[in-house]
């Protein structure tokens, strides 16, 4: 069943923060900018490996990378398949052979270099913080890629802890992968948790999986045509506020 609510009505902001004290983020498209980073990171990747035409390679590079991370989402493949072979994959499109396990770190290292978040992202957790929510960090991705972009962003202090999927040996929509995040919180109760993400996929079917309340952070009014079915619906971090009890 769908408990998708208004987020408006001020019954419901006052229940929902006497309700929640765990809010779990999702970190790309959700705080942190993956596209921006993303568009930067090949850039300078792709450069170095001295590619002329860099936006065709883009091009088929990035719908590439997404198709590639839904199938890890359904295990498909494995997260070392996914990293050691899409550079592998991206230049072999173009006629050329490389070694993929090397391009995969010297991608890492110039991704884990990019710390962009969106506008207002520190007023938001500041306001949560200062409202006396717990705030965690639950991404799917690479433990160096993530933990470099979150200190390039200025934001991992807001955290009280940084899960990562590589780390926890899980990743979303796994059950396990909030099983394992509970048991390394304080005190944690899922009834007071939220998972906030952009993500039906990951962060949505994730807290179904896992009995965990959701909140759908959704900018771009897509429309959800999945079996994910996320409690709230917010499309800005001002709904955001407003769907946890903040005017």
């Amino acid at each position: 069943m769908n408990h998708l609510v208004s987020l408006f009505a001020p019954q419901e902001r006052k229940f929902l923060k006497l309700k929640y004290k765990f809010l779990l983020f999702d970190l790309d498209h959700t705080l942190l900018d993956f596209d921006a980073a993303e568009d930067i990171a090949l850039t300078q990747f792709l450069e170095e490996e001295g590619v002329e035409d860099i936006q065709t390679y883009k091009d088929y590079y990035v719908p590439m990378n997404k198709a590639l991370w839904k199938d890890l989402e359904q295990k498909k493949i494995t997260k070392a398949e996914l990293i050691n072979t899409r550079f592998e994959k991206l230049f072999a499109h173009f006629g050329i052979e490389k070694d993929g396990a090397y391009l995969a770190e010297r991608y890492q290292f110039f991704l884990s270099k990019q710390g962009q978040t969106f506008p207002g992202v520190e007023d938001l957790l500041k306001n949560l913080i200062k409202q006396g929510y717990e705030l965690y960090a639950a991404t799917n991705g690479i433990t160096l890629i993530q933990t470099g972009r979150l200190e390039q962003s200025g934001i991992s202090p807001f955290f009280k802890e940084i899960f990562i999927s590589e780390q926890l040996h899980t990743q979303k929509p796994d059950a396990a992968f909030y099983e394992k995040i509970g048991a390394r919180i304080p005190n944690f109760d899922k009834n007071h948790a939220l998972m906030i993400g952009d993500s039906l996929s990951a962060d949505i079917q994730g807290g179904n999986n896992a009995g965990i309340d959701t909140i759908w952070y959704n900018p771009h009014h897509l429309e959800n045509k999945t079996q994910a079915q996320p409690t709230y619906e917010v499309h800005s971090y001002k709904d955001l506020l407003n769907c946890l009890g903040e005017l």
